[in-house]
């Protein structure tokens, strides 16, 4: 398999993580019987950790959509190199630092992480031009 489409393949793998740290997270705060039900009631505010997993979760949802399609089209394009292999493990690694740094709350450096998995991408969209 390419290092482009395994790098995509973990960044799959860390969405799987997000979600179900995220969705423990929040079944610790508010219990079992909360995550098997409708969920229609309303729930107190999330505690610090799981309203910042929820958010970590949904801003690498955000990335990861452009990510995966801009791989994808460097594979059928056949434009993958140096470029994409650098893009996408810089991405890879940023995103999994990040998830840490949105969870324990660190500010400046999780916006600096942000910024280079967003470099990551624009490197991979830089070379199918």
């Amino acid at each position: 398999m390419a290092f482009e489409l395994q790098c995509l393949t973990y960044a799959l793998i860390l969405g799987l993580v997000h979600i179900l740290v995220a969705a423990q997270a929040r079944t610790n705060q508010y219990g079992p019987k909360w995550n098997v039900s409708a969920r229609d009631g309303e729930q107190p505010p999330l505690n610090p950790l799981p309203a910042r997993l929820l958010r970590a979760q949904a801003n690498f949802f955000e990335t990861f959509p452009i990510f995966a399609v801009a791989i994808l089209i460097a594979m059928i394009a056949d434009r993958t190199g140096t470029l994409t292999y650098i893009g996408a493990i810089v991405y890879l690694i940023a995103r999994v630092i990040y998830f840490p740094l949105y969870a324990f709350g660190v500010p400046v450096v999780r916006t600096i992480v942000w910024m280079i998995s967003m470099a990551g991408i624009c490197c991979v969209l830089v070379a199918l031009f």
